[in-house]
């Protein structure tokens, strides 16, 4: 057990060194990797006003393979329910992106290669890919809708569920090579619709168009569209166009119980990280782990090394299970790897938002401030609770730890020998602070914690919290004794 805990104590040390290599000259993003590279990956989102963790880890792994292969990042938009995508639904999809770092290369806001990108206004290309099937044999019209056609000996067959004869096919079966899951099959055995009756096109259709028009190379998409890829396959043979390699990546299970975590399960919406003031970098990082591995037990790797590593191969074919600890795990560690400067100009909206610092609150201070708490931060969104005090004088005192310290005796003979030593200290810098106090617990024969427990409590009104001679350093000799006249009295 021994040993494992090394191990694991281990892993960590090596991804804060990287992390801290990270927080001293962090990398630049790539911004895009255009290039000669054939690859040509696509993010096809549905907006609906929620960005699932599932989508942003398939949006992730697209981004990652383009990057790691200097090809091409395209976006497109699957907006054709009229009533769920709205402008705002865009919007959420659009920014959760951004602040990922999941830069496109094609698609809405970039590049206009081969667009438009939003299927609703892809009719024209549509009707042009039915026609070819049309006139390809391929496709039929029954009860006002359009069936692309299998090829070969058709026959009936009793169908319980629908309690009459069905026309079935006994076609050659599309065999799947997937990058991820090897050779796949499944039974296709009957001719589908590609156009409703009210003539719009069906995902099947839609998306393999898309594919050809747009030159896919490679889908990498989540393993709950792997019964669809019969179907896919399917009419690109009819087209006449290689399939595109596909790669089907695990599902992303619920943190607790059975089945894939969905909308409603907590911490499955990317809106809540952003709300909750988490490091982009930090859920990006989480996001690649959820079924990829960068082979040697490292969990925070810069986005930099995951692109040098990624690949397909590396990708697992079983189901990944999320976990909300872990990602905060690592979200701490880039907290704590942050620059002082970075932190700062990240935590300052959050001060102010909970209204502890105004406009002409010192940068100065507000960086001392953080700098001392930043060792034990776990989280952005703790910022107001954990450094309140610093910014404000009335500030509440935890009433279980005042009941706690005075149960071992009345705090304030010693609270009164360190505000006298203090009075007459003019050297405010942690070293002489600490050499103060230990000189106080020599002379009257205690310990320095009943000092430092005692004047916490009395300073910042919590009984835990950053080092404590680093909180007399930066609140000043000024407030210091301003509190511990205020508790004694």
């Amino acid at each position: 057990m021994q040993n494992a805990w090394a191990k694991g104590k281990t892993r960590v040390q090596v991804g804060i060194f990287y992390l801290w290599q990270f927080a001293q000259d962090p990398p630049d993003c790539p911004v895009s990797a255009m290039s000669d590279s054939p690859v040509r990956v696509r993010f096809a989102p549905s907006p609906t006003g929620f960005f699932h963790i599932g989508s942003a880890r398939t949006a992730l792994f697209n981004w990652l393979y383009a990057r790691h292969t200097g090809g091409t990042f395209i976006l497109r938009i699957e907006d054709t329910d009229k009533e769920r995508n709205t402008p705002e639904a865009l919007r959420v999809l659009l920014d959760g992106l951004r602040w990922l770092g999941l830069n496109w290369d094609e698609g809405p806001e970039a590049d206009d290669k081969y667009g438009p990108y939003f299927q609703s206004m892809r009719g024209a290309v549509y009707k042009e890919y039915r026609d070819k099937l049309f006139a390809a044999g391929r496709a039929y019209e029954k009860d006002g809708a359009v069936y692309f056609k299998l090829l070969g000996e058709r026959y009936q067959e009793w169908d319980d569920r629908k309690q009459k004869h069905i026309e079935k096919v006994r076609c050659i079966q599309p065999v799947l090579n997937d990058a991820i899951r090897g050779s796949v099959k499944h039974e296709l055995d009957q001719d589908f619709v590609i156009f409703r009756a009210n003539g719009d096109p069906m995902f099947h259709f839609v998306n393999v168009v898309d594919d050809i028009t747009m030159h896919i190379t490679h889908v990498i998409r989540g393993e709950d569209h792997l019964s669809n890829t019969p179907k896919h396959l399917a009419l690109f043979e009819a087209f006449g166009v290689p399939a595109p390699q596909y790669a089907h990546i695990p599902l992303i299970l619920k943190s607790k119980g059975e089945g894939k975590m969905s909308k409603r399960d907590q911490g499955a919406l990317i809106e809540e990280y952003q709300k909750k003031h988490f490091l982009p970098e930090a859920v990006r990082n989480y996001l690649c782990l959820l079924g990829w591995s960068p082979k040697d037990d490292r969990e925070i790797l810069p986005i930099e090394e995951v692109i040098r590593l990624f690949d397909l191969p590396g990708i697992v074919n079983h189901h990944a299970r999320f976990d909300e600890k872990k990602m905060a795990f690592i979200n701490t560690a880039y907290v704590r790897a942050l620059p002082s400067g970075n932190l700062a100009w990240i935590g300052r909206p959050i001060l102010a938002e909970a209204g502890l610092v105004k406009d002409d609150t010192s940068e100065d201070y507000i960086q001392a401030v953080l700098g001392v708490c930043q060792e034990k931060i776990r989280a952005l969104d703790e910022l107001p609770h954990f450094c309140g005090y610093f910014f404000k004088e009335d500030f509440p005192v935890d009433a279980a730890a005042r009941e706690k310290l005075f149960k071992n005796g009345d705090p304030r003979t010693r609270l009164t020998e360190l505000r006298t030593a203090l009075a007459t200290q003019e050297d405010f810098s942690e070293t002489a602070l600490e050499a103060l106090v230990q000189g106080l617990a020599a002379q009257h024969g205690t310990k320095t914690a009943d000092y430092i427990h005692s004047a916490r409590l009395a300073l910042s009104g919590m009984a835990v919290g950053p080092s404590f001679y680093g909180m007399l350093r930066v609140l000043g000799k000024e407030k210091v004794l301003a509190r511990l006249d205020r508790f004694l009295s």
